[in-house]
């Protein structure tokens, strides 16, 4: 009789181990304009959403975009709280320095060098600090020209530096956006058209963009999914 009592009470026990799915791996993008726009139909997400299915993934992924337009780095770092941690992710995805960069000249409102490195190391320690693996994203651009005549190309090709130099010095994962999209444009810019190949606007996405900012992220991120 004690037998069957216990098998009664463990039977419960063991079809939820079968029945229980697994946790999902959760990845948060952490961005300004171009990643809140990641979440549309055609934005880069949403697109790789659709590769992580190609790969047989979409019941251990979930991907999460974390944008607000006009952000800068220290926006990000003041809203990381609510926005990204109470997310509990496993993997975040930093996105920024356009912004920075481009209300430089728009509005005289971006981020000094050395500022933008200090608050990008103090959103990295306190993703770390709970044990969250982070990848860096170089800037993509700010036109599209391909001979470095766009008015912005130094001062990103600057700030893309400071990000390469953070994760060197932290051995962080980096997605470099700005050399990607500098050597496609090199190869399918022949009119070295300032916008309309990967973005409509020398910075916001287009279609092809999205698609190929999905790409590029996919190629870094596989290796944290394992």
């Amino acid at each position: 009789m004690k037998n069957l009592l216990k098998i009664f009470f463990l039977l419960p026990m063991v079809f939820l181990s079968f029945t229980t799915p697994p946790k999902k791996l959760r990845v948060v993008f952490f961005g300004d304009s171009i990643t809140q726009a990641g979440v549309q139909p055609t934005g880069y997400i949403t697109k790789l959403d659709s590769i992580v299915k190609q790969a047989h993934l979409p019941d251990s992924v979930e991907l999460i975009g974390a944008g607000i337009g006009g952000n800068k780095v220290y926006d990000l770092y003041l809203r990381m709280e609510e926005d990204v941690l109470k997310k509990n992710p496993d993997v975040v995805l930093i996105y920024v320095g356009i912004n920075d960069v481009w209300h430089k000249a728009s509005s005289g409102t971006g981020t000094d060098p050395d500022k933008f490195e200090k608050f990008y190391r103090a959103i990295i320690k306190r993703l770390q600090d709970k044990n969250i693996k982070v990848i860096l994203c170089t800037p993509s651009v700010i036109g599209e020209r391909n001979d470095n005549s766009n008015q912005q190309d130094g001062d990103l090709n600057q700030y893309s530096n400071i990000i390469r130099s953070i994760a060197k010095d932290l051995s962080l994962p980096v997605c470099d956006l700005h050399n990607a999209f500098s050597e496609y444009l090199k190869a399918n810019n022949p009119t070295n058209a300032e916008k309309g190949i990967l973005t409509v606007d020398r910075v916001h996405l287009n279609e092809k963009g999205n698609l190929f900012v999905a790409s590029q992220m996919w190629k870094v991120l596989q290796n944290a999914l394992r």
